[in-house]
């Protein structure tokens, strides 16, 4: 009988990410992302319920998104489902069901985790500037001649 385990899912981090290394020097990360679904009841009332679902980065894929995510940003996944089981230390054994990451893609604005503690004004600041500078650049001179079958460069 044939089976499939693939996941695709589309949310946002509840936390930011915290990269741990195996002994054996293996990168890991545990992300927490939160699922939405909103949906109607037969009455048409709009509800939404939220899922959420820990999923595993390995590697540099873990090294990366912990350089690049922090908490609410948006990513989506591709991944498995695994279960994994311990026993605790008074002896009861404890199971979770999360998703392996195959594939993480980052959503939204790129921006380093560290970069998204400091404030927006300083982003809106140097955009003005640039703006004020391209408006102020000479012209370089290329325009005179616009009917020209000559390549610029």
């Amino acid at each position: 009988m044939a089976s499939l385990n693939r996941v695709f899912l589309m949310g946002n981090l509840t936390r930011d990410p915290e990269l741990r290394y195996t002994p054996n020097g293996t990168a890991v990360t545990n992300l927490r992302i939160a699922v939405n679904r909103r949906y109607k009841t037969q009455s048409g009332e709009t509800k939404e319920e939220t899922v959420f679902v820990t999923v595993v980065a390995w590697g540099r894929q873990a090294e990366t998104c912990t350089q690049f995510l922090s908490k609410g940003k948006p990513i989506f996944v591709e991944g498995r489902i695994q279960m994994r089981s311990w026993e605790t230390q008074d002896g009861q054994k404890r199971n979770v069901l999360e998703i392996r990451a195959s594939r993480v893609q980052f959503l939204g604005k790129p921006q380093l985790a560290e970069e998204s503690a400091q404030p927006r004004q300083e982003e809106d600041s140097l955009e003005a500037l640039l703006n004020e500078e391209t408006q102020k650049a000479p012209s370089s001179g290329q325009d005179k001649n616009p009917n020209s079958n000559e390549v610029p460069f």
